[in-house]
């Protein structure tokens, strides 16, 4: 693990580390899951089941499908679910529904101001996600963090899906910095062991998304509640001190 005077660069996770995934996800979740059965309200709930989410309660199982899985790795599993569709024409309607989705989505914290102050520290800031590249861009623009990011990674913007190390890869040819100086920030394990298979020098997990307490501390170096509190690990030391307590 790097110190934090080591750290020059951030790679984000978007959903549940950047937006409350509950309040931008659940609505979604329910009508992808429709769209899936073709209007049919049993079905889709069988879909939601099979695919992480709880019907009733809206809960989703830490790395289940619908929490960390991309477009096309949700569109198979709806899919095996029982879904009547073939794979290349469910995604390009999964990948409609999440762009859309992205103008409705609620942050975990006022984003602009954080990646301001980030940006004044002199780090390099990047977005690695699991959804489509243009809903992303549609959250950067929406919440006016554009000018402060370097660099944006969809599971199809050609860097590989998670937890292959590609997107870090990808933000370190962007931005000319090595992995050992990147912190990989995350609310579920394929995030955490992106950074783990690209030689992050942090993996930083947060409990505001998908990943339960016992998964993310086995994977992490650092685990805070939410990204408001990464500022002062930043300027934190030494090392043995960052854990957040239990």
């Amino acid at each position: 693990m790097a110190a934090p005077s080591a750290i020059a660069g951030i790679l984000f996770d978007k959903d549940g580390t950047l937006l409350d995934f509950d309040a931008s996800w659940a609505p979604v979740n329910r009508r992808l899951a429709l769209i899936a059965a073709s209007g049919d309200a049993e079905l889709a709930e069988r879909l939601l089941a099979a695919c992480g989410m709880d019907p009733a309660t809206g809960h989703l199982a830490p790395d289940s499908l619908l929490a960390a899985g991309n477009s096309r790795e949700i569109g198979e599993g709806l899919i095996a679910s029982g879904a009547s569709f073939a794979v290349d024409e469910l995604v390009p309607l999964i990948d409609d529904l999440f762009a859309s989705a992205a103008e409705l989505s609620v942050p975990v914290t006022e984003l602009q101001p954080l990646f301001a102050r980030l940006h004044d520290r002199g780090l390099r800031l990047g977005i690695a996600s699991s959804d489509n590249e243009r809903s992303i861009r549609v959250t950067v623009r929406r919440f006016g963090i554009e000018e402060y990011v370097d660099f944006v990674a969809g599971y199809d913007s050609g860097h590989g899906s998670k937890p292959g190390p590609g997107m870090v890869l990808g933000f370190c040819a962007e931005t000319g910095l090595e992995p050992r100086q990147v912190a990989v920030v995350g609310d579920n394990n394929h995030d955490l062991h992106m950074g783990r298979n690209a030689g992050a020098g942090l993996k930083v997990g947060v409990l505001s998304g998908t990943g339960s307490r016992q998964s993310l501390e086995e994977a992490c170096d650092v685990l805070l509640n939410d990204i408001t509190e990464l500022e002062s690990v930043l300027g934190a030391a030494p090392c043995a001190e960052m854990a957040h307590p239990t």
